[in-house]
C-alpha cells in the first residue's frame, strides 16, 4: 500500500539571478512501514523534496498523494490541518519548546488535535516509556542531552500516530554512540508499530540502517535501491 506517491514533481527557484531547478520531475512511492533514506550531495534537492512531502513548501507542479489525498490542492488551513493530523517531523535542530517539559513537549501536539485529556496522558507517557524516558518526562530540554532531545523529538512526532514520519538530517548533531542507540530506536519502532520513517542525510550511519536508499543528484533520482537491511 502506498502512504506516499509523488508524480512529475517539480520545484524551479526562479527568484534569483538564475533559475534553480531544484526537484526535477521526480515520481515516486513510498509504502507503508518503509525506512528509507533519500541521500545526495549538498544542493541536490533532498530537504526540498522532503519539505514538499510534508507540505511544508509547494511544488512548481506535479502532484504528492498521502494516502490518496492530493495536498498539493489542499488550501493553507486544509494543510495546516493535515499536517498535524497525518505528518510527523523530526527536526536536527530537535525543535522542541524551551519552556515545556519532555512530557509537555509530545502531549502539545495531541492537544491541538483535541484528544481528551485521558488519552493524552496515557499516549505521552506510553511512547516517553517506549524511547527510554518515562523516568524523564518532567525534564525540560535545557536538562537533557542531545540525544534524550532528539529521543523526545521522535516521540513528538509519534504522538499523532502519523501516516509517515520525516526525519531530516536527525543525527546531525550528535555523536556517534547517541546515532546509534536512536537509530535502533527508531528502528524498532519502524518494526513494531509498523511506521513509516522516511530519512534527508548525509550520515553514512543512517544509511547503514536504512532498508531503502534514493539517491538524488541534481534534483534528480538517479538510484533507488534496497537494501541488505531489511
Amino acid at each position: 500500500m502506498h502512504v506516499i506517491e509523488i508524480k512529475d514533481l517539480v520545484k524551479i527557484y526562479d527568484n534569483t539571478a538564475v533559475q534553480v531547478i531544484a526537484v526535477d520531475h521526480v515520481n515516486l512511492t513510498i509504502d507503508k512501514g518503509e525506512f528509507t533514506a533519500i541521500v545526495g550531495p549538498s544542493g541536490s534537492g533532498k530537504t526540498t523534496l522532503l519539505n514538499m512531502i510534508g507540505g511544508l513548501d509547494q511544488p512548481t507542479s506535479g502532484e504528492i498523494f498521502v494516502e490518496n489525498v492530493d495536498i498539493t490542492k489542499l488550501n493553507p488551513k486544509q494543510l495546516v490541518d493535515f499536517r498535524l493530523n497525518n505528518i510527523g517531523f523530526v527536526f536536527q535542530s530537535y525543535n522542541l519548546i524551551p519552556v515545556l517539559t519532555a512530557y509537555e513537549n509530545v502531549s502539545f501536539i495531541m492537544e491541538m488535535q483535541g484528544a481528551s485529556k485521558a488519552a493524552i496522558a496515557t499516549r505521552t507517557s506510553d511512547i516517553l516509556d517506549e524511547v527510554g524516558l518515562g523516568d524523564r518526562m518532567n525534564s525540560r530540554p535545557n536538562q537533557l542531552s542531545g540525544g534524550q532531545q532528539q529521543r523526545v523529538a521522535v516521540a513528538r512526532a509519534m504522538a499523532s500516530k502519523p501516516k509517515f514520519i520525516i526525519a531530516d538530517e536527525p543525527t546531525a548533531n550528535l555523536d556517534s554512540k547517541t546515532t546509534a542507540k536512536l537509530l535502533e530506536m527508531m528502528e524498532e519502532l519502524n518494526k513494531k508499530e509498523n511506521i513509516t520513517f522516511l530519512f534527508s542525510t548525509h550520515d553514512q550511519r543512517v544509511m547503514n540502517k536504512a532498508h531503502r536508499i534514493i539517491v538524488l543528484e541534481d534534483g534528480k533520482i538517479v538510484k533507488d535501491e534496497r537494501t541488505s537491511s531489511l
